[in-house]
């Protein structure tokens, strides 16, 4: 009589077999793989490697990339032949011209001159100016208006809807927005300098 008996796959033994195993066993938030820093958390806390041995474990990595094994992508690290599940979209602000304005179109690099409202989904206004200046693109201001800005000509208003990530993100900006809130605004390109 044949056995029906399940198996078990066996622990992994060697520190490759380790990384391997706690690359499959977090889902990794990026293309890219997952951290070297997540996948060394995974293995003191699953595997009790020990932190003192990081020279053993960089070498485990290097060896593993070098023999094909493992792909890596800056500090993040996959297994070669696996497939990539699918990620979320990446979050993207979406815009809507209430006037087009006139002249040039702004662009990175310009210094544009503001005029703009900020609410909250529940429609609560935590922000507003009547004259507010900077650069284009150069990440003064939230990533939502150097990317949902360009293209306005002078006098072109504009509503944005900024999702969180493209805003204040998780941490959010207290007492005003809280944690994870997306953006409304409505913008007034009055100048390009």
């Amino acid at each position: 009589m044949a056995s029906t008996k399940k198996s078990t796959p066996a622990p992994p033994k060697t520190l490759l077999d380790k990384i391997i195993h706690a690359i499959r066993a977090q889902p990794p938030n990026n293309p890219n793989g997952v951290s070297r820093t997540a996948i060394t958390k995974y293995l003191q806390s699953e595997f009790d490697v020990d932190k003192s041995k990081s020279s053993q474990l960089k070498n485990a990595f290097k060896k593993a990339v070098e023999k094909g094994k493992l792909i890596q992508t800056g500090q993040s690290f996959r297994v070669a032949g696996d497939e990539m599940p699918d990620l979320p979209e990446e979050a993207k602000i979406t815009m809507e011209d209430l006037k087009e304005g006139s002249g040039p179109a702004a662009e990175a690099g310009d210094t544009v001159i503001m005029k703009y409202e900020g609410t909250l989904d529940d429609g609560s206004v935590f922000d507003s100016a009547s004259t507010f200046e900077f650069t284009l693109g150069a990440g003064e201001v939230i990533k939502g208006w150097d990317q949902g800005i360009p293209g306005m000509k002078k006098g072109g208003r504009r509503k944005l809807f900024v999702p969180s990530k493209l805003g204040y993100g998780k941490r959010g900006a207290a007492p005003e927005i809280p944690p994870s809130a997306d953006l409304h605004f409505t913008v007034t390109l009055k100048e390009i300098r």
